[in-house]
């Protein structure tokens, strides 16, 4: 039995099935992935997770009550869940992707969308089943009285079903993206909303990135369901509960990013990148297509920053990775094609025989990240609603003399805000001056601003950010290293 638990819709690892019919095992993707994968090295923690492919099914199936650790797998003590497909694609992709996701990043095209029907409400009871098989290996796998952390917007059901039927664990809800304020959480049917938000506050502590995000739920909660919110005492009662409200902003482990950085692997990358820009000025950007991202809102920055700066053609070069997401869905396939469009047409518009304005690559390559972090002289980070955005933290670290163009409505503005270019990030013209003032700021001003980045993202290392949550729940934080 294990006396700490972490349960996310995705693990550490992934298993993809070869030619031969083997499995091939590599790290999980994902903000959420690796900064837990840190820390569960240095706890006995027991991961529970979904099996997200083929290959994870696969894997599930060779192993004794999906113990993957029992298989003879080297990934600390982790169960995956082999849920029915059809159950997991409703969940993951109808309701936590194509409705969660875009209530709390304020996405829907209002006038045409949401539209909860009689298919709705199918997808709905499959999110319900797929939270209740966390809820149910949970119970499974904890010891009496152990600490249970639930991870993000997937499993938002979990906590109060995990208090049904194990009332003596001690158990924390942490959301990785914004919360939406009522007005705009109030678009869901009315029962979806409620159980929604009595599903987190079955948790003793829940918590959330930026004291924003904690606020709108916490208002959500008043305006819903009537609950009694003490702001200044950060706590919400309801149903004879109280659920206690914390704000952890996820940093990075600067020391582990500057490790990796250094390995050969990236060194190559650099060489190659620098190669094919030569001396030109860099502006780096690195997200996944993700409609909140705001790629092709930035891209038409960067055509306007080079309409209005001629004196930039032929200086300077923008790297903007894109990497596919969630394409199993019609917005984000369009989403693509549009960055790709945009593209296109600075390409078209600006490039001679030698200079390309732009280079954009849609194949993830986490080395060829990690040097394009160690060269850029600028940052751009303009999501439209994020919870916290790690790139805007690991760039700093990694170029310390960078300057960053940063969204004030990232979660990391709160903490980057004061030595960042802060931008409105639906204002295009504004977005295109602050590259030109990030390129134009003096050496002096942008190592003065990029140290003070580096410490604040650098502030809460994913241990730091764990043990806050674990003492929160009555873990003493020594136990964490």
């Amino acid at each position: 039995m294990n006396t700490i638990l972490v349960a996310s819709n995705r693990g550490p690892v992934s298993f993809t099935v070869s030619e031969d019919g083997s499995l091939c095992m590599r790290r999980g993707g994902g903000g959420l992935v690796s900064g837990l994968s840190e820390v569960a090295k240095e706890l006995d923690m027991l991961w529970v997770c979904a099996a997200l492919s083929d290959g994870d099914r696969g894997a599930v199936r060779l192993a004794p009550g999906g113990r993957i650790d029992q298989a003879g797998y080297d990934t600390g003590a982790l169960r995956m869940l082999d849920i029915p497909p059809a159950t997991f694609h409703r969940a993951y992709n109808a309701v936590a992707n194509s409705t969660l996701w875009f209530v709390h990043h304020l996405l829907y095209d209002t006038a045409n969308t949401p539209h909860f029907d009689a298919r709705f409400r199918r997808e709905w009871e499959s999110y319900q089943s797929y939270n209740a098989a966390f809820a149910v290996a949970l119970a499974e796998e904890a010891a009496h009285g152990a600490q249970v952390l639930v991870q993000d917007y997937h499993l938002s059901l979990t906590p109060a079903m995990l208090r049904v039927d194990r009332p003596d664990l001690r158990i924390a809800h942490f959301s990785h993206t914004p919360w939406a304020p009522p007005e705009y959480f109030a678009l869901l049917p009315d029962d979806v909303a409620v159980e929604l938000l009595e599903g987190v506050l079955g948790a003793d502590h829940a918590g959330f990135l930026t004291t924003r995000w904690a606020g709108a739920f916490m208002d959500c909660c008043e305006a819903v369901l009537g609950a009694g919110v003490d702001r200044a005492g950060h706590t919400v009662s309801h149903a004879g509960r109280t659920t206690r409200i914390g704000v952890h902003p996820l940093g990075v482990d600067g020391e582990a990013l500057w490790a990796r950085a250094g390995e050969p692997d990236v060194e190559s990358h650099m060489a190659a990148l620098r190669d094919q820009v030569g001396d030109r000025k860099l502006i780096v950007r690195i997200d996944r297509t993700e409609l909140s991202k705001n790629i092709v809102r930035g891209l038409a920055a960067y055509r306007e920053f080079l309409a209005a700066h001629p004196e930039w053609h032929g200086r300077v070069v923008h790297l903007a990775f894109a990497y596919p997401s969630r394409h199993d869905l019609p917005e984000y396939r369009e989403y693509t094609a549009a960055v790709q469009r945009c593209a296109k047409e600075i390409e078209d518009e600006y490039a001679t025989e030698d200079w390309d304005p732009l280079i954009l690559n849609v194949n993830d390559d986490y080395p060829r990240s990690l040097a394009a972090y160690r060269l850029a002289d600028v940052f751009l980070v303009n999501p439209i609603r994020d919870g916290m955005n790690l790139v805007a933290k690991e760039g700093p670290i990694l170029s310390p003399a960078g300057a960053l163009v940063l969204s004030r409505e990232a979660g990391a503005a709160v903490e980057l805000g004061p030595d960042a270019l802060v931008i409105n990030p639906y204002d295009v013209s504004a977005t295109a001056e602050a590259l030109h003032r990030g390129l134009v700021m003096p050496e002096e001003e942008r190592r003065r601003r990029g140290a003070r980045l580096a410490a604040a993202a650098a502030a809460l290392p994913p241990h730091l950010w764990f043990a806050e949550q674990l003492a929160a729940l009555g873990w003493s934080p020594d136990q964490v290293r």
